[in-house]
């Protein structure tokens, strides 16, 4: 997107000495500061996480206190009785997990930037001239277009807050106040949304997880029982109790994330989203009318374009640089936080003495 620099004049005349009061030291900040989106960020801009981030952290706490759990009290005992290679598979599967992780929470899931003004009242202009054309009274604004994807029509949203017809597949995320492409759903449990740009990472992480939660659960019960055969069950339990721990807490997560895992090979072999399938949008077979039109019609074919696809670039330039000034013109108009580099404001004070923002291309 092209950058848009902005200079200060003043309407009673053009030289600086006729303008005392305005402050000619303008302050450079980056776009995330002004974001309008409900979004923290870290680390100047390149961590992006949803403003609820309470059971992330639960969740990071969970994976790193039961394998932890697991690599002081099981390890030690498993890998002198069966094998070294249990503690190393279990290093792998942790550092693999958290990785996925830490890359689904901290990355933009494919967030859509808001119109501008200038393209908003573009787009208005636009609406009244379809309507104007129309006979009768007045009519509201359209809020649906009509696109063909692969033989199947496709009906676009206007949203409201972002001022854009949503892309096919997108949609509004009511929690973090962005339109995300390829939506999936608001995770709360990775701290974000999962969309077009993180849900290949997502996946491994809810994958992963479930083999680790396997894997720990079934050498927990390995390790009870073989020092059950030495000195007793009861015994055996005190010996380690924090294997009791590490047993409760898999048995109660393994159901739900084998069965999250499951559920979501199903979704990336018929190439279908979270949103799509609970609201029924498509139908997997393609002699129904409302056939889904990403699909591949190839399992293999549909989960190699949903894994192993280029990267999408991040759409909003977040690190990108605004000047003060423009970060103060950031306004509210019928509920809309307006955001974008090529915004242009004119305000006149009294006696024509406030500043005019002019853009140079």
């Amino acid at each position: 997107m092209k950058e848009c620099g902005y200079s200060e004049i003043n309407t009673r005349g053009m030289f600086p000495m006729e303008s005392p009061h305005i402050n000619k030291k303008t302050s450079v900040r980056q776009k995330w500061e002004v974001f309008p989106g409900r979004n923290k960020f870290f680390c100047n801009g390149h961590i992006m996480m949803a403003r609820q981030t309470g059971v992330f952290y639960l969740t990071l706490m969970l994976i790193l206190v039961t394998s932890s759990l697991f690599f002081a009290f099981d390890c030690p005992y498993l890998a002198v009785k069966i094998t070294p290679a249990i503690p190393v598979i279990a290093g792998i599967l942790v550092f693999f997990v958290l990785g996925t992780l830490l890359r689904t929470s901290f990355s933009d899931p494919g967030v859509l930037p808001r119109a501008t003004p200038d393209e908003a009242a573009d787009l208005e202009r636009q609406i009244d001239v379809a309507n104007a054309s129309t006979s009768g009274g007045y009519r509201p604004p359209p809020r649906t277009k009509e696109v063909v994807i692969n033989g199947q029509t496709v009906k676009l949203k206007y949203c409201f807050t972002c001022k854009i017809f949503r892309p096919p597949r997108a949609s509004h995320c009511s929690l973090c106040d962005n339109c995300v492409e390829r939506f999936d759903h608001h995770c709360p449990w990775v701290g974000n949304c999962v969309g077009k740009r993180n849900y290949r990472f997502f996946y491994m992480f809810i994958l992963s997880l479930s083999f680790l939660t396997v894997f720990i659960f079934a050498f927990v019960i390995t390790h009870v029982i073989l020092r059950s055969q030495q000195t007793g069950f009861l015994n055996a339990l005190k010996d380690s109790p924090a294997s009791v721990l590490e047993a409760v807490v898999c048995f109660f997560s393994v159901w739900s994330i084998v069965g999250l895992s499951g559920f979501h090979t199903y979704l990336i072999s018929s190439n279908q989203t979270t949103n799509e399938d609970i609201k029924g949008s498509w139908s997997n077979k393609r002699s129904k009318e409302n056939y889904n039109p990403y699909s591949y019609g190839n399992v293999f074919t549909n989960c190699s374009a949903a894994l192993c696809g280029p990267m999408s670039p991040s759409l909003i330039d977040r690190r990108g640089f605004v000047q003060a000034d423009m970060a103060q013109a950031v306004s509210t108009s019928n509920g809309l936080t307006m955001y974008g580099s090529t915004q242009s404001q004119s305000n006149m004070g009294k006696n024509n003495e406030t500043p005019v923002l002019l853009e140079q291309y």
